[in-house]
């Protein structure tokens, strides 16, 4: 049943035609992870792509800029200094409905992967993960995103 959040499935998922198509310009998305050098490759990964990144490493930040600016996706690590990712997926929720959050830990468990669900993620991502694997996710959270406004 959680096996969508938590990474696992029978087969990889059919990223053709999704890889190649680069986002509006105008399709926004905030990367909040404690670990820059995740922050920087995923932000670098998807700004390639077209999409206009922030990225930040302290999740009070992220929340300040949050409350300035609705960003299409928002990609948050779970395990961070207080407010964690739960937390900021919270607020996102009570502020910006149409935002889309995608979920990234690796502190994966059934309950976490519940909980996010609950709360209303997109999607549970696991680290490590494939760049590619992110990007289709983010797309199509963008899709939904724009959908909703």
């Amino acid at each position: 049943m959680y096996d969508r959040f938590l990474g696992r499935s029978s087969s990889q998922p059919d990223l053709s035609g999704m890889l190649g198509e680069t986002m509006s310009a105008s399709t926004e998305v905030m990367i909040l992870d404690d670990e820059s050098i995740v922050g920087k490759r995923l932000g670098e990964h998807l700004a390639k792509r077209g999409f206009r990144v922030e990225t930040f490493c302290e999740s009070a930040a992220a929340l300040a800029r949050l409350a300035e600016k609705e960003f299409d996706v928002v990609v948050t690590d779970i395990k961070m200094k207080a407010p964690n990712g739960l937390e900021v997926l919270r607020w996102v929720r009570e502020h910006h409905q149409c935002t889309q959050v995608v979920v990234i830990t690796g502190y994966a468990s059934i309950e976490t992967a519940n909980e996010a669900e609950i709360v209303g993620a997109f999607d549970f991502v696991c680290k490590p993960f494939h760049l590619d694997q992110v990007l289709a996710i983010v797309k199509r959270a963008a899709k939904k995103a724009k959908r909703q406004r």
